[in-house]
Formats: C-alpha cells, sequence, structure tokens
C-alpha cells in the first residue's frame, strides 16, 4: 500500500488489544504485506475482535496508517465470554478484553444473574444474549480462553448418534493382513488415553535387514466422509490441548475407547512397513490395512529405562525379545538422519503439574525429552516420510506439511544471537540441514538451550500444509506429511482417506488438487487458533504459578526484543517474561532496526544476553509477568 495514497476505503478484519485501542488488519491484494491501520477507542466500541470490516484508512507523515469510519460487514464470532458488571441499574457484559474494549448490554431473558457472575453469551443482531452461568469455583480463565478462540468442549446430538453407529462396526479381519501375532506395543505417556500408533519390528532377511511396522488407528473406517462426525472432526480439525484440559476432536467414546489401540484389544489399522538396511536406508515401503493386538501399553519412562539401563519392567516381559530389534531400527534411522541434517522435534517442554485433589495448578518444571521420546519420533518421522514419497511416486495428491528455507535476514538473526550466547553459528549467507544439525549439535544440553531452541524455532518459522509438495527444512525431508495421528489431526485423517481409496482401486486424482489445497488453507488456520489458545492458556498457567514467586531472583536469557522491552527466558522454569525498556538503567532506549538489540546512551540489551531479573509481578488475565533488573 502506497503510504503517500490519499485516504481510501478498504476492508479488513479487526484485532483488538487489550488496553483498549485496536487495529484494522488489512492484506492489499496482490501483496504480501499485511498493513494495519490504528483504531482508536471510540471506534471501537459496537465491535469485537475478527469482525470483517469497511473502513477508510489515512497515512499520516511517518508512514503510520489510522483507520475510521468503520462499518460491519461480517461478524464470524458467535459467542462471547465476560463477567456481569452494572452500569446505572442495567445489566451489562464485560466482555473479555481481548474481544471487545466496551461493555455491552447484555439481554437475560429474566434469568437471575448477579455482578461477577461469569457467562457465557451469544452475539446476535448487535446484542448479546445470555447462554449459560459457570458454576462458583470454575476455571474462568479456561473458558474465557476456549470461547475467545472459538473452540468447542461438546458435540451436538446428531454427532452423538453418528458415534453409536461407528461403535457398531466391528473390528474384523475381512481383507486386511493379520498382524496379530507380531510382538506389538504403543509408547505414550501413562495419562495418555488416545493412543493413535503401535510400533512393532522384525528381523529381516540374510541381508541384515529389519522390518519396521509402524501401524496407525484406521480412523477412516469409522468416520464416514461428509457425516456429521466428519463435518465437526474438519471444522475443528485438531485436539486441542489446554494444560489439564483437552478438547477432543472426536467425542471420546470414540477417541479414547473404539478407536484407541488399547492393549489386548483387536483394531483396524493402516500400516506402513519399512524395511531398513544395516546403514539405516529404507530401501522398500509397503502400505495395507491390517489388524493388530497391541501387546502391552508401555510409559516413555518404561522404555528409556530398557535403552539406558537395560531395565525389564512387568509390562515389557511379553515383547522383551522384541526391544533390541527397537533399538536397533531406531539406530539405524538415527544414522540416516544425521547424514542428511535437520533438527530433532523432540525438545525441553515447561509442562504443568496439578494438585490431585483439588484439580489446580501446583507448579511448572521443564521436562526433557528421554531416549524414549527419541526412539518414537524417529520411528514416527520414518513413517510420515516413507508414506509421502509412497503417494508421489503414485502420483497422488496430498496433504503435505512443508517448512521453507529461513532466508538470509532469518538466518543472521540466528548466528547474531548464538554468538550473544556464547556459540558461534558461522552459518555464513545460507543456511544447509546439515549446518543446522552441526549447530543442534552444538547447543544441546547446555544452559542455554532452551532459549536458543525458541529462537532457532522462530528463525525457522511454521510449516503448513499444502498440496503442492515441497521440502520440510527442519526435518530436512524431501516431502513430508501427517499420517501417525488421525484421531487427533484431521490431516491425517485426511490422507488415511487417500490412500484407502489408492489401495481400493482408484486412479482418477486430479494433480495438486484444488480441493485439497481449499482444506490445507482451513487446517492451516485452524491449526494458528489452536496454537494460539495453547499459548494463551500457557501464559495464564505461567502467571498463576509466579504469583507465588514475585520478588525472587533468577537468571534468565533475552529471547526477543521488542520497543517496549525485552522477553526474558527464566531459567529452569522456561517461563517467559517482560522485562519493560523503561526499567532498565542507563536509557533510554531503542531498539535497532531488526529489533536484535535494544541500543541506549551508555549500552545494549540484545537477544542471547544472559540477564539477573527478579519478579516483579504477575497479571493472570492477560497471562503476563513482569520482570525488573535484579536488584
Amino acid at each position: 500500500m502506497d503510504t503517500s495514497a490519499t485516504p481510501r476505503t478498504v476492508t479488513g478484519h479487526i484485532d483488538v488489544h487489550p488496553r483498549g485501542f485496536g487495529f484494522l488488519v488489512v492484506h492489499p491484494s496482490g501483496s504480501d504485506e499485511v498493513i494495519s491501520a490504528f483504531i482508536p477507542p471510540p471506534e471501537l466500541g459496537p465491535y469485537l475482535a475478527d469482525d470483517v470490516v469497511s473502513a477508510t484508512v489515512t497515512a499520516s507523515a511517518d508512514g503510520r496508517w489510522s483507520a475510521s469510519g468503520l462499518s460491519l460487514l461480517k461478524r464470524p464470532r458467535q459467542e462471547v465470554y465476560g463477567e456481569v458488571v452494572l452500569r446505572k441499574g442495567v445489566v451489562h457484559l464485560r466482555i473479555d478484553r481481548n474481544v471487545a474494549t466496551g461493555d455491552w448490554p447484555l439481554e437475560t431473558a429474566g434469568a437471575d444473574v448477579q455482578p461477577g457472575d461469569a457467562v457465557v453469551a451469544r452475539v446476535d443482531d448487535g446484542k448479546v444474549w445470555l447462554l449459560r452461568k459457570l458454576e462458583p469455583g470454575a476455571d474462568r480463565s479456561l473458558e474465557r480462553i476456549i470461547v475467545r478462540h472459538g473452540l468447542r468442549r461438546d458435540f451436538d446430538p446428531e454427532v452423538h448418534a453418528e458415534v453409536q453407529r461407528a461403535l457398531s462396526v466391528p473390528h474384523t479381519l475381512g481383507g486386511r493382513r493379520d498382524l496379530r501375532q507380531i510382538p506389538t506395543v504403543t509408547v505414550d505417556a501413562p495419562s495418555t488415553r488416545v493412543i493413535d500408533d503401535a510400533i512393532s519390528v522384525l528381523p529381516g532377511g540374510g541381508d541384515g535387514a529389519l522390518r519396521l511396522f509402524v501401524s496407525i488407528a484406521d480412523a477412516a473406517e469409522f468416520v464416514t466422509e461428509g457425516s456429521a462426525l466428519d463435518r465437526v472432526g474438519r471444522e475443528r480439525a485438531t485436539s486441542v490441548y489446554l494444560a489439564g484440559a483437552m478438547l477432543p476432536m472426536l467425542p471420546e467414546e470414540l477417541s479414547t475407547n473404539w478407536l484407541s489401540l488399547v492393549p489386548g484389544e483387536e483394531r483396524q489399522c493402516l500400516t506402513v512397513e519399512l524395511r531398513i538396511d544395516p546403514e539405516g536406508r529404507v530401501t522398500a515401503t509397503d502400505v495395507y490395512e491390517s489388524l493388530i493386538r497391541s501387546w502391552a501399553k508401555l510409559s516413555y519412562t518404561e522404555v528409556a529405562d530398557y535403552l539406558d539401563k537395560g531395565e525389564v519392567s512387568e509390562p515389557m516381559a511379553a515383547v522383551r525379545e522384541a526391544m533390541p530389534w527397537f533399538r536397533a531400527a531406531a539406530a539405524r534411522l538415527a544414522v540416516a538422519r544425521a547424514g542428511r541434517g535437520g533438527i530433532e522435534i523432540a525438545r525441553e517442554e515447561a509442562r504443568f503439574t496439578f494438585d490431585e485433589e483439588t484439580g489446580e495448578v501446583s507448579g511448572i518444571e521443564a521436562v526433557r525429552p528421554t531416549t524414549a521420546h527419541t526412539l518414537i519420533e524417529r520411528f514416527m518421522v520414518a513413517a510420515n516420510e516413507a508414506i509421502a514419497g509412497w503417494l508421489i511416486d503414485r502420483g497422488v495428491p496430498a496433504l503435505f506439511r512443508v517448512q521453507d528455507e529461513p532466508d538470509a535476514q532469518r538466518v543472521a538473526d540466528l548466528a547474531a544471537f548464538a554468538q550473544h550466547s556464547g556459540f558461534a553459528a558461522g552459518f555464513g549467507r545460507r543456511l544447509t540441514p546439515l549446518a543446522l544439525a552441526a549447530f543442534d549439535k552444538q547447543i544441546a544440553g547446555c544452559t542455554a538451550e532452551p532459549a536458543l531452541r525458541s529462537v532457532l524455532r522462530r528463525s525457522l518459522g511454521p510449516s503448513r500444509y499444502t498440496v503442492a509438495q515441497a521440502m520440510h527444512f527442519g526435518l530436512a525431508a524431501r516431502a513430508y506429511l501427517h499420517f501417525t495421528s488421525p484421531i487427533r489431526r484431521y490431516a491425517d485423517l485426511a490422507v488415511h482417506r487417500t490412500l484407502k481409496q489408492y489401495l481400493r482401486g482408484r486412479r482418477d486424482f486430479v494433480h495438486e488438487d484444488p480441493a485439497v489445497e481449499q482444506l490445507a488453507v482451513h487446517l492451516n488456520e485452524r491449526s494458528r487458533t489452536s496454537g494460539r489458545a495453547e499459548k494463551d492458556r500457557h501464559r495464564v498457567l505461567e502467571a498463576r504459578v509466579m504469583a507465588a514467586h514475585v520478588g525472587r531472583e533468577f537468571t534468565g536469557r533475552i529471547t526477543r526484543v521488542r520497543p517496549s522491552g525485552l522477553l526474558v527466558q527464566l531459567d529452569g522454569m522456561l517461563v517467559e517474561g517482560n522485562l519493560p525498556a523503561d526499567s532498565l538503567p542507563d536509557g533510554p532506549y531503542q531498539p535497532d532496526p531488526r529489533e536484535t538489540s535494544l541500543v541506549g546512551p551508555k549500552r545494549a540489551f540484545t537477544i542471547g544476553m544472559p540477564l539477573r531479573v527478579s519478579v516483579a509481578s504477575t497479571d493472570e488475565q492477560s497471562g503476563r509477568v513482569e520482570l525488573a533488573p535484579a536488584g
């Protein structure tokens, strides 16, 4: 958009800031540029976040845009969360400040509500109508996040009716391959109830090759395309994990029971069988419908204890003879992965602990991936890659998962961050998968690793779904897709449907099918929405936990620079807090052009630098942890 242009009318969507103002986000036609035009508070009153509006935008002399004369074109949001307040004796709803800046009159239809009640309301014709009131003691922040992002807990009666139909479909052998006699296990966290994948490994022939079987729940056999159950799965696109609460893509009667690969029960699956030679090369791939029976549900801890210490748990006894072959297969795949570069997916994460009696969050801890996590990751990545290649070889369109190579500026920023963290990246102008792998080895196990990985992921950029096959840079994969979680991700379910159609004789596929790309666009948007919800929930719980640590000092590392200050990740807890620029000594400070440093008259604060900070305050509603320089 030309900043010298006169005022013009544009269409965009509203982004609300909790401090009371907003922005009109405009995507100019034919351009990748995104324009944000400031909306002053008086203009925002009758509008909600995500409203599509027309407006007049005007550029100031410094190139900043402002919007006025807003007119509603479309309102995607159907429900809002808020708390009841009285305005001159009239009941109003103080809507979630990330959604609206004002208080709206609440239509209660005679229901009893009191000031301070938390409610969910329906938006209709410029008004909000009471839908339900939260029970005392309910986690208000959780409900606020669910409604804010348009997520759903429950399923409609039509969907439940179809669940009963699906439950009546037996897991029979039919024309499937019978794998019930092959030692097969699942590996998950002890609390996991949705089990998508099972693994088996058998020794091959005289050439030393192994046969790795990755068997995935055949959800497509039970979820009919175009049905109400399928439509709700497509709309949700993914299960959403909100730290202490899980919103499933499919109803629990299916996801945790009838489709789940629970031990001792026969289950229909789609299996990809990989032949892996002694040097780790996958020399053959076979895909087929199967019937399996899991011999044991193993935990990551049990498998890690076997891999690291040779300990055999009681559940593992039934498959003890197969365990060395699991280790051999993972080691071979690791050799092949190392030869091409890329990074491991498994990484240290911050996880919340919850009180078993009250359900309240009790703490936060850093959890490092074990050797068992790495083993399962290698098997699942190998399966996903093999399916992608299998479909490409047959000219069948699929939902590929791609990640672009980072541009030169992102590579330079990452190198600068590494340097300020005490590491010599030396990437050059272009980052290659092997150079990425070498950097990954450098930072493994160091104190700064979590912060470095946070910046590394941001530098690599997001992955996305598309029907156009391209490389996944972070995995150094020529082609990649999601196949291994069809109970939890619709993309995987769609891939299963395509595979089953081909296996059953369909050949009239369209190259780079536009319908597949349309689905990819939808899934990308829903994936972003669920990701934002999960981050919001994480930040809220971080603030709740850190309220008990106000005044305590921590060592941290700068992970991001903003005009308003620094984001600092605390060592050990992996909590990220805001350090305002005006709290830093020897100011004032301004960000450099790439926002890699805050520069003042005497010193600069640069991403990667270690800092000693204290927790100044927390705000649970906004999910903010405010920091101050220590001392």
